[in-house]
This record gives C-alpha cells, sequence and structure tokens, in this order.
C-alpha cells in the first residue's frame, strides 16, 4: 500500500503501549497531506511470552498489508534476525524502532536517535558535549549513544545494570567513533565531571515508577535529557529541576522520532513544529481526563 492509494495502515508492537500519543500524531499528520492512515496498537501485554509472538505478528502485519510498524519495548533489539534488511543507522545502533514493508521484504530503521538528536538541538542547542554518562544499553540507549557520538562528544560514559552489555555496546561504539566511549558500572563514579545525563531505560514509567540514580548525584552544570513521556514529567526530571539543571522530557523525542517514522511510512514531509503542537494538545487533553477521572472517586 503507498500514499498514492489515498490510506495506509501502520502500528506499534511494544509492552504497556495504551496511552502512547503515536497513533493520533501519526494519523493527523496523515490528514494535513490528505491521506487516510489507520494507526493500530499491537499491545504484548495482552499475550503470554511476547517475544515467541514477534515472528507470527510480523508474518501477520505483512499479510494484512501494514505498510509498516513501529517498533519499542521490549522488542528493538529482538527484531533484528527477523527482518530482510537493515539501514545503515540501524545495523549501525544495533536496534530497530521502526519496520518499512516494501515490496515483500521487511526492512528495519531507527529514528530514535535522530529524534533525540533533534529534540535536543531543539531544546538545548548549547548543551555542553564534553561529557556525556547515557544511562540504559538497551535498544533506546544504542541509538542515542550513536547519535551524541555523531553530534561530536568528547567522551561519553555508558552505564548499565547489566555490565556486559553497557561493555558491549561501548566496545561496538569504538570501532565507529574510537576510544571517546567507556563502560562504568556505577553511576556516581561516571556522573563525577559529567556535562551531561541522557536517561535512557523503563525506570520512571507510569509502570515501572522510581529514579534511576540517587537525586543527590544531580548538580547544576549537568544538563538532563529523559526519553520516557509518561508521565512527562518524570522522578528524575523534577528532582534534576530543582537541583538547578537544564532539562528536555521525553516528549521531544516522542516527536522527533515520529516525524521520522512517519516519513518512512509514507514518503511525504512531515512538519516538526505542527506535530510538537498536537503532542502538546494531546497530553494536556489526558491530563485533563485524568483530573476528572480523580474527581469521581
Amino acid at each position: 500500500m503507498t500514499p498514492s492509494a489515498g490510506k495506509l495502515l501502520v502500528g506499534l508492537i511494544g509492552s504497556g503501549i495504551q496511552r502512547s500519543l503515536t497513533p493520533a500524531m501519526q494519523e493527523e499528520e496523515a490528514r494535513h497531506h490528505g491521506l487516510r492512515l489507520h494507526y493500530q496498537l499491537i499491545d504484548l501485554d495482552q499475550t503470554p511470552d511476547p517475544l515467541q509472538q514477534l515472528p507470527a505478528l510480523l508474518a501477520s502485519a505483512r499479510t494484512m498489508g501494514f505498510a509498516g510498524l513501529n517498533i519499542t519495548y521490549p522488542c528493538k533489539q529482538a527484531v533484528l534476525p527477523l527482518l530482510d534488511g537493515l539501514s545503515p543507522e540501524a545495523e549501525a545502533m544495533g536496534a530497530v524502532n521502526t519496520v518499512v514493508f516494501q515490496g515483500g521484504r521487511m526492512v528495519g530503521h531507527n529514528t530514535d536517535g535522530s529524534g533525540w538528536a533533534w529534540g535536543l538541538r531543539r531544546s538545548l542547542p548549547q548543551a555542553d558535549l564534553a561529557c556525556v554518562v547515557l544511562l540504559g544499553a538497551g535498544g533506546a540507549g544504542s541509538a542515542i549513544a550513536d547519535a551524541v557520538m555523531r553530534l561530536g562528544t568528547a567522551q561519553l560514559r555508558v552505564v548499565d545494570t547489566d555490565l556486559a552489555r553497557a561493555c558491549a555496546l561501548a566496545e561496538a561504539l569504538k570501532t565507529r567513533f574510537g576510544d571517546r566511549v567507556i563502560a562504568l558500572g556505577d553511576a556516581a563514579q561516571a556522573l563525577a565531571g559529567a556535562t551531561g545525563l541522557i536517561h535512557a531505560t523503563p525506570t520512571g514509567m507510569d509502570k515501572l515508577p522510581g529514579m534511576p540514580i540517587a537525586a543527590t548525584l544531580l548538580r547544576p552544570s549537568i544538563w538532563v535529557s529523559e526519553i520516557v513521556y509518561f508521565p512527562l514529567h518524570t522522578g528524575l526530571l523534577k528532582a534534576a529541576r530543582a537541583a538547578g539543571c537544564s532539562t528536555v522530557d521525553g516528549g521531544a523525542m516522542a516527536v522527533g522520532q515520529a516525524v521520522g517514522a512517519f516519513e518512512l511510512f509514507t514518503g511525504l514531509k512531515a512538519e516538526p513544529e505542527r506535530m510538537v503542537q498536537h503532542f502538546r494538545q494531546l497530553l494536556g487533553a489526558q491530563a485533563g481526563h485524568a483530573a476528572q477521572l480523580l474527581l469521581k472517586k
């Protein structure tokens, strides 16, 4: 199916995605281009052994004529061996967040890195990249690590609760960017002398509340970038603002990656600022709905 047919079917595979704003963002941007787009949520929380269902879900989407799929936690790396090809960016990052169906083939792309970089440049154009700490070496973290290195960071310190995973990501990055990347197992050690902090784990999501680091580690000289956007104001961001840090919320990356995915799905040029405005309107509407529910209790 192509944009010339006047309609597209796309979707999102992941866990805990019922509150995702991506369907509304994609459908509304398509409407501005005169395109009918239906965005289907495929929530893995609804099925046992979700990663084992991934091959069947991809095959079914291809059979049903999907133009593409977004891929999120916990499938961004698990999907790699199931695809027919990868874009250079996805191959380099070792993670996929967008699959495009073309000519019977499933090709994996990654717009997380470019989406995060777009959000940082838009929100903190003067961010000091001398020494950046990345919390999380999973699918999103891998993409962002590549992006921050391309932005020119002098040193990237990768931290993960699984030190072996952090080391593997650091070694992969070294093959492309040299010894500007190191892996550490301790966030306090990593943040010593750092100028920026990127949080790329699920901690802080509505379904995984908490803080990824101790608030006492934050100081005004560190900027903080969050990828979680449910809630938009995570515990980490609240603590960072209280400590005097400049911050970027997870909405910036959410819009940035959605722009890239829309263009891959449709072949059309998205309008980023229009999508930002719509995203903020959607957040406001959800907040208002949640407040009404609380009043009814």
